[in-house]
């Protein structure tokens, strides 16, 4: 598919549902809505952007794939109002002709989250249908790109495809292959304001701007030292954290604490401060907590 063969599509999707003399507007934003032309024909192409897990993501993409069709098809009966003679009594039911087609619709979700996606990938995998019934319900796929899982991707713009892999590294820790492969490359203040973006690294965004104010780009190795270097400190701080939650679960004091981490008081106060503060929290999300908290 050639870039330049796309076109701007509308992309509120919205419908006006009616059933038996019920009627409720539903709205339908996608993200991004292309038309792309093949022949005399042509295909509607949606992008859904993801950032976080969505357990009813093959529903949605069914709803809005399904508004657009009926877009489509509201527009035909439109027409076919105006024209006359009507046709068949079948064609006259069902407001357009035997003839009519409407245009394939081809909506991607880009799942670009840290966590790696365990939800459904198809309508089938949010239903409990008895055994008798399994042959009869129609299913309902979605198409997933999952950016944690893009290795085999291969795209043809160099700044989507480095976009994927440099930001796949970053979740994966993998500074070095970075490193070897971009070496002492430097991309676009934009192309590192999105990996920062994607990637929640807030440093990276900051190198990103101030590339931007300056008019120039931002070197992907020395931006990558400091990403390496907060990820240390972070797991540094993410150990004690967690050392300090098992003993105070364990009763602790803190004189203890401090004792048994051979820590200066003065680093595990406020560690010790904020555990106290949300002892009810689960060990990961008080981890998390924490870390959020620091930027």
């Amino acid at each position: 598919m050639n870039p330049d063969d796309l076109t701007e599509v509308d992309t509120d999707i919205s419908s006006l549902l009616q059933f038996h003399g019920y009627a409720e507007t539903v709205k339908k934003i996608v993200d991004v809505v292309k038309k792309s032309a093949y022949g005399v024909d042509f295909v509607i192409l949606g992008i859904e952007n993801q950032a976080k897990i969505h357990y009813a993501m093959p529903l949605r993409h069914m709803l809005g794939d399904a508004f657009s069709y009926l877009k489509e098809y509201n527009e035909i009966a439109k027409k076919y109002k105006d024209e006359k003679p009507h046709g068949t009594p079948d064609e006259f039911l069902s407001k357009m002709k035997k003839t009519d087609r409407l245009h394939s619709v081809l909506t991607i979700c880009i799942y670009y989250g840290e966590t790696p996606w365990d939800g459904p990938r198809s309508l089938i995998d949010m239903l409990e249908i008895p055994d008798a019934f399994k042959p009869l319900i129609s299913d309902y796929k979605f198409n997933l790109i999952e950016l944690r899982k893009s290795e085999h991707l291969k795209f043809h713009n160099d700044d989507v495809d480095k976009i994927f892999n440099i930001s796949r590294f970053i979740f994966d820790e993998k500074y070095d292959k970075i490193t070897d492969i971009f070496k002492e490359e430097n991309i676009s203040s934009e192309l590192a304001m999105v990996i920062g973006c994607i990637t929640e690294s807030q440093k990276l965004i900051n190198d990103a701007v101030n590339a931007q104010q300056e008019g120039g780009n931002v070197n992907m190795c020395k931006a990558l030292e400091k990403l390496e270097e907060k990820g240390r400190q972070e797991g540094e701080l993410k150990t004690k954290l967690k050392l300090i939650i098992k003993k105070i679960h364990k009763n602790k004091s803190f004189d203890q604490i401090v004792d048994e981490l051979e820590e200066d008081s003065d680093v595990v106060q406020p560690l010790y401060d904020f555990v106290l503060k949300h002892i009810d929290l689960g060990e990961d999300e008080m981890v998390q907590k924490y870390l959020e908290n620091i930027e």
